[in-house]
């Protein structure tokens, strides 16, 4: 059985939604028998730490003011815990621009095959940044393999290193523990009744509310659309200062509600209290709120970005292409038009095809047969 060498920027207890799919990766890992030992550079201001955790050990590595100490420590660290070339069948990189700096250093001083696993924004945004796009190169260069969230990126990384495998291992969630309770669609239900018009539709918008996430495109089209009436918008997370500021100056016309960012154990809530959740991104990975709608049966607005176009059709949502104008305005006529009999129907269906299609168990044998391809 594997024993991995995990490297992340991103693992509880930070936030966000990269954290989440880090964490469920490896407790799926760990449940199917593997070792994994997760190094987590982190940026907070934490104690450097090996603890036992239940199939693995946590290495917190502060990265603080000077990384490259850090990531030299931490192969102190290892030697130091016995953790020395030998031990570890592979070496992972999840994520942030050190783990992918480190990792291959490390593959090569364990002599263990490094498998590189990339999210929406490693790929996306770090190939045109000057500081980041030789370490995503020089890493997806010495990978053994490289797999992605969307099916999409794939000819990408090909396109980039023709050499390095690619494979498609998608997000998932955990339909028996991801559910609404009573007593949060109450919650919901007495949320909208309190904040809401009746005869609206609310829209949830979900998540680190970045530019790439296209609200603000989204919002031209909403009010382009000749619908704004129909609809509500509710946005959860951290908002950007030009979003607010639209939003304020058209208080009138494009109704909405702000609610902070939430952990993820508050948001069933939000979504019981949702008609609709939109995903309009110019290009994205796999966002776990697509997910998480879809199997709590709420109809995507969702572009066709990255990931999404993996998960979202016509058959559970209102769908167009990414940075589309005119597409999305249709997107948002479709589903104003759309009756409480359809919506349900969608619904349903984004339900079965995330119990069908994008399971936890699914994700890690995934995960494992990579690692079973690629072992020395």
């Amino acid at each position: 059985m594997a024993r991995v060498l995990w490297l992340t920027e991103h693992y509880p207890p930070s936030r966000g939604g990269m954290a989440e799919s880090c964490d469920r990766i490896v407790r799926g890992l760990r449940g199917a028998g593997a070792e994994v030992d997760v190094a987590h550079l982190t940026r907070r201001d934490r104690p450097w730490t090996v603890e036992r955790e239940h199939g693995g050990r946590l290495l917190t590595a502060p990265l603080g003011d000077d990384p490259e100490h850090a990531l030299r420590r931490l192969w102190t660290t290892l030697t130091a815990e016995g953790l020395a070339a030998g031990v570890y069948s592979h070496v992972v990189a999840f994520g942030g621009a050190y783990a992918l700096l480190a990792a291959p250093v490390l593959s090569a001083f364990l002599g263990a095959p490094l498998v590189t696993l990339l999210r929406g924004n490693d790929l996306d945004t770090g190939l045109f940044s000057i500081r980041r796009r030789a370490t995503l190169l020089e890493a997806l260069r010495a990978s053994a393999r490289v797999c992605v969230v969307a099916r999409s990126h794939a000819p990408m990384v090909s396109a980039l290193v023709p050499d390095t495998p690619v494979t498609w291992v998608p997000n998932s969630v955990d339909t028996n523990t991801w559910q609404i309770l009573p007593s949060e669609r109450e919650r919901g239900l007495r949320w909208r009744a309190g904040n809401v018009a009746p005869g609206r539709r609310i829209v949830g918008v979900i998540g680190h509310l970045k530019n790439k996430k296209g609200v603000g495109f989204l919002l031209e089209a909403l009010a382009a659309s000749g619908h704004a009436d129909a609809f509500h918008l509710l946005l959860v997370g951290e908002v950007e200062e030009s979003v607010s500021a639209w939003l304020a100056q058209r208080a009138d016309t494009v109704h909405h509600s702000f609610l902070p960012f939430l952990e993820r154990y508050e948001l069933p809530a939000v979504y019981a209290s949702c008609d609709l959740v939109a995903l309009p991104s110019f290009y994205d990975g796999m966002p776990n709120v697509a997910l998480e709608a879809a199997a709590l049966g709420i109809p995507l607005l969702a572009s066709d970005a990255g990931g999404l176009a993996d998960v979202a059709d016509d058959e559970i949502g209102f769908v167009f292409p990414a940075g589309d104008r005119h597409a999305c305005r249709a997107a948002i006529d479709r589903a104003a038009r759309a009756g409480d009999e359809e919506l349900a129907k969608l619904g349903a269906a984004a339900r079965e095809r995330v119990l069908r299609d994008f399971t936890p168990a699914a994700e890690t044998a995934g995960y494992l047969a990579v690692f079973d391809a690629v072992a020395t």
